[in-house]
């Protein structure tokens, strides 16, 4: 068994492969700090599957927090680069040969994957970090639950600048719904959902805009979206629109937040 243990500021995921083909798990644990998020997942890993420690033959860590371990229980444990991961992870959850991996956790990060070969783009401050405090700031809405809630129930309308609003020609393929400014409209009677809604449409916008950017200077045309912000509904929505304006498919897998643990895994086959 091989455990891939992808530890952030203070949630793990962890995943388990019996060879390269077969997971027979996947596991999110928070808790408040790397140590203990990382060593709890792991125990309620191996309990969950009746893992003795003689059944794992290789830890694989990745992650921003993999830094803080040394070591678990005495089995062989490597690090990982995190970009290696997220570009092997993102192509076996979205079963393809080639895409640009966009991991959006509480940043965004960037990485062009054909096969083996992995490369680091670039990235962007803009993510999930961006999207809690901002919404807990201004919308009183601090946890991803109450957030998505919230954003469910809002309008762009009463917080975007949309192309509709300034003008009634048609400027090139783009439709009248096209953001112009984001919260370049925003109204007095602006609800926190329509803020909420907001936030999200426009940390997407630029998050899909930088993936676009990637594109256009490559021969790849599929975009993988991963990690702790993939599993948010209006996501997708933002990205549909801007594959319908820019010739690429934006694909969100399913359980897409364990792509860079998936990856760390991978890396050891």
């Amino acid at each position: 068994m091989v455990l891939g243990i992808d530890v952030g500021g203070s949630t793990t995921k962890i995943v388990g492969f019996k060879d390269k083909e077969r997971c027979v798990g996947m596991m999110q644990v928070e808790a408040k700090d790397q140590l203990t998020s990382a060593f709890g997942a792991f125990g309620k890993f191996t309990a969950k599957h009746s893992l003795k420690i003689s059944d794992i033959r290789q830890i694989v860590l990745t992650g921003v927090g993999s830094s803080y371990l040394h070591g678990m229980y005495d089995i062989p444990t490597k690090r990982v680069d995190e970009f290696l991961a997220i570009g092997l992870g993102g192509l076996r959850m979205a079963t393809l040969d080639s895409a640009i991996i966009v991991s959006v956790g509480t940043g965004t990060a960037l990485v062009r994957a054909c096969g083996t070969d992995i490369s680091h783009i670039g990235g962007s401050g803009v993510g999930g970090g961006t999207l809690q405090k901002l919404a807990g700031r201004f919308a009183g809405a601090s946890s991803f639950d109450r957030i998505t809630d919230l954003a469910a129930q809002g309008d762009l309308s009463a917080v975007d600048l949309q192309l509709g609003d300034i003008t009634r020609a048609k400027i090139g393929n783009l439709p009248y719904d096209t953001t112009v400014s984001n919260f370049g409209n925003l109204k007095d009677t602006a609800t926190p959902a329509d803020i909420v809604r907001g936030l999200i449409n426009m940390i997407f916008e630029s998050v899909g805009m930088m993936a676009v950017f990637a594109t256009l200077r490559d021969n790849i045309s599929d975009v993988v979206l991963i990690g702790s912000l993939s599993v948010i509904p209006q996501a997708k929505e933002v990205l549909d629109t801007l594959s319908k304006m820019y010739p690429i498919k934006f694909h969100v897998p399913e359980d897409a937040i364990y792509a860079t643990a998936v990856g760390a895994a991978l890396s050891e086959f």
